[in-house]
C-alpha cells in the first residue's frame, strides 16, 4: 500500500467526507493500484490507465469507475450519473459504515475493473452523428455555412458538449438563446468550456 504525497492534502482536508475518503483510499490501495492526482481528485491507475477515482459531493461521496459500464454489477450498486454519461459509473456512499460493510464487494469491483483494463476492453461510445441535433441549432447550421464548417471542425467531444447543452433546454426559446450565445465561440473553434 503506497500513498502518493502529492495526494495527501486531499485526505488531510477537513471535509464532510474525510473519514469516508480515508477508508476508500485504503481499500483501493489494498488492490495494488497506483495513486495519482488528476482533475484535483485522487485517481487510481493500473499501468497508467485510469481505473477508479474518489470524489465527493454535497449529498454523497463516491467511487467513479472510468469503464464502469463494462463491469458486471451483480450487487446493483453502480449508478450512471446522467443519461449522457456513456462509460463511467459511480458507487455512492453517505457514511463510513456503508463503505466498511461493502469492503469485500468494493475490492471485487476494483479487481474486475483492473481485469477489464488488462483485457484492453473499450466502451463502445456513441458517435456524434448518433445524437440528435436540436432543430434550432440545425436551422442555424443551415443558415450560416461558416458556423457549420466551424462546428464540424470541432473535436467530437466538443460537438457533443454543445449538442447536449443546447438539447437540455426544455423550451425552444431557451435553446435559441443558448445557441445565439455560443455561436461566436463555435466560430472561434472553441468548446463550451474553453
Amino acid at each position: 500500500m503506497t500513498t502518493n504525497p502529492k495526494v495527501d492534502w486531499f485526505f488531510n482536508e477537513d471535509t464532510k467526507w474525510q473519514k469516508e475518503f480515508a477508508i476508500l483510499r485504503k481499500i483501493i490501495l489494498d488492490c495494488g493500484l497506483t495513486e495519482e492526482l488528476k482533475w484535483g481528485q485522487p485517481c487510481y491507475t493500473f499501468q497508467r490507465k485510469n481505473i477508479v477515482l474518489i470524489h465527493g459531493f454535497k449529498e454523497y461521496c463516491a467511487l467513479l469507475f472510468f469503464k464502469g459500464s463494462l463491469l458486471k454489477d451483480e450487487q446493483g450498486i453502480l449508478i450512471q450519473q446522467t443519461k449522457n454519461v456513456q462509460a463511467a459509473r459511480q458507487i455512492r456512499f453517505t457514511d463510513a459504515r456503508e463503505i466498511v460493510e461493502l469492503e469485500r464487494i468494493l475490492k471485487a469491483y476494483v479487481h474486475q475493473a483492473i481485469e477489464v483494463e488488462k483485457a484492453g476492453l473499450k466502451v463502445p461510445l456513441k458517435k456524434t452523428s448518433d445524437f440528435t441535433v436540436p432543430e434550432e441549432f440545425q436551422k442555424k447550421l443551415d443558415e450560416i455555412p461558416a458556423l457549420k464548417t466551424a462546428f464540424e471542425a470541432l473535436t467530437p467531444g466538443r460537438q457533443r458538449a454543445y449538442i447536449f447543452y443546447f438539447s437540455q433546454a426544455k423550451q425552444s426559446k431557451t435553446r435559441e438563446s443558448r445557441i445565439e450565445k455560443y455561436v461566436p465561440k463555435i466560430l472561434e473553434g472553441k468548446g463550451l468550456e474553453d
